[in-house]
């Protein structure tokens, strides 16, 4: 019987990029991890944001930053939040400090992993999953070999 809950067939969600966030899809489409950086006080900020939260300027840039970080939190879901997500699941959830850019904490999937052998400090190197459906490129973070 099919599951009204959980429909076949259903697209992944896909972020809706706000204008503010768009540099950073765009790169993630050509494989390249970037930040938005202040342009007067030279402080990374993501999620990025229309104003720096450290000096209020409202000039900023992107920068290209290390495909490298460590799990600074994680946590395992063990319930689908969307449809498209019930074949997903368990799916690792993590928090990675990046390195070289102070500050910066991006929230992403580690692949590749069991949930337990998961450690705060594990290093990580971003991959891309393209997704050509929705015109979506994501960041997932394996170990670091």
């Amino acid at each position: 019987m099919p599951d009204p809950f959980f429909p076949e067939g259903m697209p992944l969600p896909a972020p809706q990029p706000d204008g503010v966030d768009a540099p950073f899809w765009e790169a993630c489409r050509w494989h390249e991890l970037t930040v938005q950086r202040c342009s007067d006080c030279g402080a990374f900020r993501h999620p990025p944001e229309a104003i720096c939260h450290h000096c209020l300027s409202f000039n900023s840039v992107w920068e290209p930053v290390s495909d490298r970080g460590v799990v600074y939190s994680h946590m395992n879901v063990v319930y689908p939040s969307h449809p498209a997500l019930r074949d997903r699941v368990p799916d690792n959830v993590v928090l990675v400090a990046l390195a070289g850019a102070s500050d910066v904490r991006m929230v992403g999937n580690l692949v590749d992993c069991p949930y337990p052998e998961i450690r705060i400090g594990m290093e990580v190197e971003v991959v891309f999953e393209d997704h050509p459906e929705s015109d979506l490129t994501l960041p997932r973070w394996p170990p670091s070999p």
